[in-house]
């Protein structure tokens, strides 16, 4: 009945398209140690489990006083080549890697609206108590210079919805310096929103409370989702009035200027690469190349004549790795773009994202996207795509040999793709071990919540809940989610074949089913309806609801009581099905 579904990797990922795949040889096994142990983006987050802060610092470790506070601009400064012409100007910039660029003070009163403890005292070192000071409130704005700070802004290019962009570059953002913790971990801090750039273009350099709120939390909800990704320490608003046209209509309208102090292990993406090799500069390429390896792929011996060709096999793996990710919690990025896909394989550029909510492969976040090119449905085939862009600038350094086979390592991305998507799903749905109906069993529950429209987060939520006695007497007191996919005609004959596997399983009773299934099933997600509530709220100056996410989003596979009477876990508002988001920021 349902060989339509056997093909499978899903509905959710539309993979049929993709080429036969040869399977990788850097990185065969799919089990998440595969990856993680090389994967240096990636030590920001433990698994797919919750999350949790690894770092147990006694308080009086921390420093208290930001004055002790130092960043580094030196390694950066002395490797890589800096723009010879100094200021904020618009320009076509070339021969480098970043320009100097002072940030622009945000203007009027200052307020601190949001901050991450984890980030604050896990990464940073810093006792959370120095967030309240007003040293703090102008270094993370940009009104003053953190110590050791050279101020940057990244050149880079990008396609664009699949066409060449030209140079794009940090238009308003600022590299403040690299940070190196108690723990041994090298990041970079960055401003957002914190003025032009010789990269803005026609821009302003700044970012609005809607678009910082947004960043801010969906960044912290990520990491504690474990999903690789930027991090974000403070969200900072002012009363300078930024003009924006949010949805591009000719509603121009008057909104306060925001600033996101983040931070990455590294800010390079493929646009990074594109740039250069689409300039003809190569000796720079080969220079760039050679400085993300040595710092962020220390498993590569730098004397390796395939060092390049390992790199580029190890971004394919790391992300399929990050898409599959991406899906396993309903994430649709809204601007897959090259410019917006880090070499490191973490989330990175919070803009018109969106968490889908009923089932849908052909949901699309961005109201931008017309095409629907980056829907969620078709994140993997875009990350193939954007691959293709990566070894396509790094030709220059690659031989015909390698060249050819790079084209062969591309090709396993496909499957590399799949057992990561299959692993993931069997996992959401508590199965262990390998049984050959697996595929057709994950396929067959999408199709059901894809024609009943069921909620994605709360369906999976719901299934790690209720008992087996439960789902065999199909008692949904409370379960809305479920409720809505047993409407489905092929509800029971899904349900049958489930609890008949799950039966089978050895030494796995009902209640390791379920704990397992909450571990990676998320209660709660960075829905747009309640991102939307927290940002209405926070531009009549209540920040409240954002304080609120921040901390229920701290622990998504954990029921919370405050989250509950929130109705974060209930079926979505009717204005939640109206709400548009737009690249507008």
């Amino acid at each position: 009945m349902w060989s339509t579904c056997t093909a499978l990797v899903f509905a959710l990922v539309a993979a049929s398209s993709f080429t036969p795949a040869y399977v990788l040889e850097l990185c065969q096994n799919i089990s998440p140690e595969c990856h993680s142990d090389h994967n240096t983006a990636s030590n920001s987050q433990s698994s797919s489990h919750t999350v949790k802060s690894k770092w147990t610092l006694n308080a009086s470790s921390l420093m208290h006083d930001l004055n002790q506070f130092r960043v580094s601009c030196k390694k950066l400064l002395e490797a890589l080549p800096i723009d010879k012409v100094d200021g904020n100007f618009v320009r076509t910039v070339k021969n480098c890697i970043f320009s100097k660029s002072i940030p622009t003070p945000l203007k009027g009163p200052l307020r601190l609206t949001a901050a991450s403890k984890d980030v604050i005292e896990g990464i940073l070192d810093l006792d959370a108590s120095v967030t309240r000071s007003g040293d703090f409130l102008h270094y993370a704005s940009g009104g003053r210079l953190l110590p050791g700070s050279v101020p940057l802004a990244h050149r880079y290019g990008g396609h664009q919805f699949g066409y060449w962009a030209g140079q794009l570059g940090d238009g308003r953002a600022h590299f403040l310096g690299q940070y190196s913790n108690k723990k041994g971990e090298v990041w970079e801090l960055q401003l957002k929103g914190s003025g032009k750039t010789p990269y803005s273009r026609s821009g302003d350099g700044r970012a609005v409370i809607r678009s910082s709120v947004r960043e801010f939390l969906c960044s912290e909800a990520m990491h504690f989702l474990g999903v690789p990704t930027s991090r974000a320490a403070s969200l900072i608003v002012s009363e300078e009035p930024v003009l924006r046209d949010q949805f591009y209509n000719g509603n121009v309208k008057a909104e306060r200027g925001a600033v996101v102090l983040r931070l990455a292990k590294s800010w390079f993406r493929i646009g990074s690469l594109e740039i250069l090799s689409q300039s003809g500069e190569i000796n720079l390429l080969r220079k760039l190349l050679n400085f993300v390896i040595d710092e962020h792929f220390p498993f590569i011996n730098p004397d390796n004549p395939e060092k390049y060709l390992v790199f580029f096999s190890t971004v394919v793996n790391e992300t399929a790795h990050l898409i599959a990710q991406w899906m396993s919690v309903g994430f649709a990025h809204g601007v897959c773009n090259t410019d917006n896909f880090s070499l490191l394989s973490i989330t990175i550029d919070y803009g018109p994202f969106g968490f889908m909510e009923s089932y849908n492969p052909n949901f699309i976040p961005n109201t931008s996207d017309d095409e629907g090119r980056y829907s969620i449905g078709a994140q993997a085939n875009v990350g193939l795509l954007n691959l293709e862009k990566l070894l396509v600038a790094l030709i220059p350094v690659l031989t015909q040999t390698q060249q050819k086979q790079a084209k062969i390592i591309l090709k396993g991305y496909a499957n590399i793709y799949q057992m990561r998507v299959h692993q993931i799903f069997k996992a959401k749905l508590g199965l262990l071990g390998e049984d050959e109906d697996d595929n057709d069993l994950i396929a067959l529950l999408l199709k059901v919540m894809e024609d009943t429209e069921s909620d994605f987060t709360m369906t999976f939520r719901e299934l790690s809940e209720v008992s087996a006695k439960q789902l065999l007497n199909k008692n949904f007191t409370q379960m809305w989610a479920l409720d809505d996919l047993s409407h489905h005609k092929h509800f029971s004959d899904w349900l049958n074949k489930y609890l008949f596997r799950v039966s089978r399983q050895q030494d796995d009773s009902d209640l390791d089913r379920q704990h397992r299934m909450k571990n990676v099933n998320p209660r709660y997600v960075l829905r747009n309806w309640m991102a939307e509530s927290a940002i209405r709220k926070a531009e009549r100056n209540d920040f409240s609801e954002v304080e609120l996410l921040h901390h229920i989003l701290s622990s998504p596979f954990v029921t919370q009581e405050t989250a509950e009477e929130a109705g974060y876990a209930a079926r979505p508002p009717q204005w939640a099905s109206r709400l548009k988001v737009s690249c507008s920021s």
